[in-house]
């Protein structure tokens, strides 16, 4: 794919193209990674990867890029130097106006077919995180918009502040 600054990702035949992330969108990522790099990567539980990085599902040609991933220890074998091939534990994407209903239904689908355990959706016109907990087969999301608890299959590993993710709205610059 070109070096153009957006995102290509290829999902049940069909190619789409997402601009660059807004400045609120890149800070809340930042400061959820961050979280989770505290709770699930410095421990030694695994890894915590930020876009852009490549997630491609192995026997299908879907490819994406999500804006967080964690993969444990236990399922370090789909790390390459390409990127990551399988699926990893946690999937995360923060909505944006242009990829919402996409993050919301086609790529949920996409997730819990290829056997991602969980995945978060973060609102962050909301202030909350959707959780899909695929792993335990559950049909509908957990909504949080307080405290987040963050967990390895059934082990809880802590909790994140979801204040301390969310920035406060940026002034017009």
């Amino acid at each position: 794919m070109p070096e153009d600054g957006k995102r290509y990702e290829a999902i049940d035949g069909e190619l789409y193209v997402t601009p660059a992330p807004v400045l609120r969108h890149q800070w809340i990522s930042a400061n959820l990674e961050a979280a989770l790099r505290l709770l699930l990567q410095e421990p030694g539980h695994g890894w915590v990867f930020d876009a852009p990085l490549g997630v491609e599902f192995p026997d299908t040609e879907e490819g994406v890029q999500p804006d967080i991933v964690f993969v444990s220890k236990a399922r370090q074998h789909i790390l390459v130097k390409e990127g990551i091939r399988g699926a990893p534990d946690l999937v995360v994407e923060i909505l944006s106006p242009g990829t919402a209903e996409r993050d919301r239904t086609i790529k949920k689908k996409l997730y819990h077919r290829q056997g991602v355990a969980q995945y978060w959706v973060v609102d962050p016109e909301a202030e909350c995180v959707e959780v899909w907990d695929f792993a335990t087969g559950a049909v509908e999301p957990q909504r949080y918009t307080d405290t987040l608890p963050v967990s390895l299959g059934a082990r809880p590993i802590g909790a994140i502040t979801l204040a301390e993710i969310f920035p406060p709205e940026l002034e017009d610059r």
